[in-house]
């Protein structure tokens, strides 16, 4: 597997132990997890609930728990980091035995995941990473290399324009890994066609609505120079998509649209010929999550990061994978 350039962390070790994390059968803080009569109970922080892709990963944690008997206890954060911090430390007060976290951005997480570990409480990070300051603060990774989704999609797009364009990049939440990652992939695939042209780089914040909104406004300000698209997620080439049909442009043919995460809708648009490429980003990551929670509560070593690869998809084989989409 590709090593996830995402996760920047000082003096990054090659694995870290939760020995001092196992539960101890009895409620209350320090990772008891027995708060619910010596059922296990995990904490997990979602970022929201604000697109089709982060509903499909809520689902697969709160499925995977109810199938190993786990209570889990669920907070949406509705977009807000704030609130992300406000349930850790609820999660804290509750005495679960390990949290589930899916960082809303990268940076802001050093004092409560301090908080995390003093109570001896083991952290699984979930499809974003974090920079931190201690690799010690959270005991693995379970995500996509954001930087290989990008250099896919760069790779992909040089080839079917012939290494020209004029292209719009719709970038995801300013601050968040994917949004990093996949713009730094993206232009480092290109940067040897000097005739890809990055016309304008704006977040659309990972949403259709805001998408749609910013791509309407860079079709007023580039016009005809816009011959392809580059969004951070479906949703957002989507919005791009109704904005060049409102604006009497034909995307996926005179306006090329590469996108990244491989929905379902996705797969639709390629085979409506709307949308030309997806690169797939699976987020059903619930066994993997739980996995690696029994492993760190047992006082395994786990590897700081457990990368899934993922496959490109256009019009030469989204049709035949598109009855094998679960999300």
């Amino acid at each position: 597997m590709k090593r996830q350039s995402f996760l920047r962390v000082a003096g990054l070790a090659a694995a870290v132990s939760f020995s001092a994390c196992k539960p101890s059968g009895s409620g209350g803080g320090g990772g008891g997890g027995a708060a619910g009569g010596g059922k296990l109970v995990v904490g997990f922080s979602q970022i929201g609930a604000d697109n089709p892709w982060r509903t499909a990963e809520t689902e697969s944690v709160k499925a995977e728990a109810a199938k190993r008997g786990i209570e889990l206890k669920f907070s949406d954060a509705q977009g807000q980091q704030e609130a992300q911090i406000s349930a850790i430390r609820s999660f804290i007060a509750q005495g679960v035995s390990a949290i589930i976290l899916a960082p809303k951005v990268e940076t802001g997480w050093d004092a409560i995941l301090k908080e995390v570990k003093a109570a001896k409480i083991p952290v699984v990070l979930v499809d974003r990473g974090v920079t931190v300051s201690d690799p010690t603060l959270f005991a693995t990774l379970i995500a996509s290399d954001f930087v290989a989704e990008g250099r896919m999609a760069g790779e992909w797009l040089v080839k079917k324009s012939g290494g020209k364009a004029g292209i719009i990049q719709l970038e995801g939440t300013t601050g968040a890994a994917p949004a990093n990652d996949r713009k730094k992939g993206f232009e480092a695939a290109i940067a040897g066609s000097p005739d890809m042209k990055v016309l304008a780089s704006q977040t659309g914040d990972f949403k259709r609505s805001d998408g749609k909104n910013v791509m309407e406004a860079l079709i007023k300000a580039h016009g005809a120079a816009i011959t392809a698209v580059y969004a951070h997620n479906d949703d957002m080439a989507i919005g791009a998509i109704q904005a060049l049909e409102a604006a009497g442009r034909q995307p996926g043919k005179d306006v090329t649209v590469v996108s990244i995460d491989g929905m379902g809708f996705a797969f639709e648009a390629i085979k409506e010929g709307k949308l030309n490429c997806t690169v797939e980003c699976n987020p059903l990551l619930g066994p993997m999550a739980f996995d690696a929670v029994a492993k760190a509560l047992k006082g395994e070593e786990l590897p700081k990061q457990l990368v899934q690869e993922d496959r490109l998809f256009d019009e030469t084989n989204a049709p035949a994978e598109l009855p094998n989409r679960k999300y």
